[in-house]
C-alpha cells in the first residue's frame, strides 16, 4: 500500500464521510440520519483494504462550515482532491475509493424509504465530483 502523509489522509477522509452526510442531509429527518449513518459507515467500512486503512486513521472527520451551498461545494472539491491524490499513488486505489464512495452513497439513499430525488441529485453531484 502507498504511503499517505497526514494531510492526505484528512482529505480522503473528509471527503468520503462528507458525501455520505450530504446524501444523508438530502432526506432530513431524525429517525433516517441513524438510518443512513449506519448503512453509510457499513459500506464505507467493507471497501477495499487499501482505502478502509486510510478511513480508519486519524481522528473524526471535520465536517466542512458554512451554508448548504459552501457545504456542498468543499464536500465537491474535497472528492475531486482525493481522487488526485489517490491518482498520483497509482497503486489502483482511485478506483477503489470512487467505487466505495458511490456505494456507500447509494446505500444512504436505500436506507430509509429508497431513493428520493434530492438523495438522487447530491448522488449524482458526487459522481461528477469522481469522474
Amino acid at each position: 500500500m502507498a504511503e499517505y502523509t497526514d494531510a492526505e489522509r484528512d482529505t480522503v477522509r473528509n471527503a468520503a464521510f462528507g458525501a455520505i452526510a450530504l446524501v444523508s442531509k438530502a432526506d432530513p429527518g431524525f429517525f433516517s440520519s441513524f438510518k443512513e449513518s449506519l448503512a453509510g459507515s457499513k459500506a464505507l467500512a467493507s471497501g477495499p483494504k487499501e482505502i478502509t486503512e486510510i478511513l480508519r486513521g486519524g481522528g473524526f472527520p471535520t465536517p466542512p462550515s458554512g451554508d448548504a451551498a459552501a457545504q456542498e461545494q468543499s464536500v465537491m472539491s474535497g472528492l475531486t482532491q482525493a481522487v488526485g491524490i489517490l491518482n498520483a499513488k497509482a497503486d489502483g486505489s482511485a478506483e477503489a475509493f470512487k467505487g466505495v464512495i458511490l456505494e456507500a452513497a447509494q446505500a444512504v439513499a436505500d436506507a430509509s424509504d429508497g431513493v428520493n430525488a434530492e438523495e438522487q441529485a447530491v448522488i449524482d453531484k458526487v459522481k461528477a465530483a469522481l469522474a
